[in-house]
């Protein structure tokens, strides 16, 4: 079948959107398409609309606004949460295999071996390409230094240049005595730090690409630890993995490590009462979350 649709005016967007029961002032309507686009703010009215593509009575611009501009500052928050535990773990992963091989080894597969050839390949061709693209300073001074001896750089130079996709290769290739040891210090399996970092990087690009956060159901699915070693996970309150809460408990349990001073967990739950009208239920929040023992402790200094 074509696909035989036209595009339209920011005023012909607005008619249609009228046309179909929404409710509010045109020229209100207009502008928040004018800075949104008509198809980025249909997955914030998607749940007003019934089968016909009608929208349900009572749908205003200004409840679909309210949503859009909660997911978005949702996304500032968990970029925020994200960004410390990446960090956190470039510098475990950095601290550990340079210790253990040397800052040059990563471009040995033996230091590697959970990599395979080729996607060992892919690993280099990936950090030469971001080398060769870097503008940072560090990387010219490192070059025309030390570049007559070394085709590479360090490792911890390394790790500042390369994307969370890249980090995420580095940490599924490292020796199993390494991963656990990193692990360890959370507390966690090397199995379960490892899917919690794949759905991290997914839910950290949907967040670079401005996409839908707050009803997504996620296509990655993290590890949830097993009750009898984690209780905290399953009572009196159960974590699932399938959306938003999960993600977000498990940055919660990850920055309690990583940064106890900070009050990300405030902010969040600053973020929830300013949108009371906003359902928690798409999220994954399940009644009575606060009972979580890991939502339960709390921090007084802020970072």
């Amino acid at each position: 079948m074509r696909y035989t649709k036209p595009p339209l005016t920011f005023s012909q967007q607005a008619d249609l959107l009228i046309s179909r029961e929404l409710s509010g002032d045109r020229e209100v309507i207009i502008s928040r398409l004018r800075a949104v686009s008509y198809y980025r703010l249909s997955g914030y009215w998607h749940p007003f609309k019934n089968s016909d593509s009608s929208i349900k009575p009572g749908t205003d611009i200004d409840k679909i606004w309210r949503r859009y501009v909660f997911d978005r500052q949702l996304r500032i928050l968990v970029m925020d949460a994200i960004e410390r535990v990446e960090v956190a773990i470039r510098t475990d992963v950095v601290y550990h295999h340079t210790h253990a091989h040397g800052p040059f080894s990563y471009s040995d597969p033996r230091s590697l071996p959970h990599l395979s050839s080729a996607r060992h390949q892919e690993f280099l061709r990936r950090i030469d390409q971001e080398t060769r693209r870097s503008k940072e300073v560090f990387v010219k001074h490192f070059k025309a230094q030390y570049g007559d001896s070394h085709e590479w750089l360090p490792l911890w130079m390394i790790a500042e240049i390369m994307t969370f996709g890249g980090l995420l290769t580095l940490f599924r290739g490292l020796d199993t005595g390494i991963k656990k040891e990193i692990a360890v210090q959370y507390d966690l399996t090397d199995r379960i730090l490892s899917s919690w970092l794949r759905a991290l990087n997914a839910v950290r690009n949907i967040c670079a690409h401005h996409g839908r956060l707050w009803n997504r159901e996620l296509g990655y699915k993290p590890l949830i630890p097993k009750s009898r070693k984690h209780p905290q996970w399953h009572e009196p309150v159960e974590v699932r993995n399938n959306r938003m809460f999960g993600i977000l408990t498990i940055l919660k349990y990850m920055l309690t490590g990583i940064a106890p001073q900070s009050n990300w967990p405030g902010r969040l739950d600053d973020l929830l009462q300013k949108y009371p009208d906003i359902p928690q239920i798409p999220m994954g929040f399940p009644e009575k979350w606060k009972k979580c023992p890991i939502w339960r402790e709390t921090t007084t200094d802020a970072i």
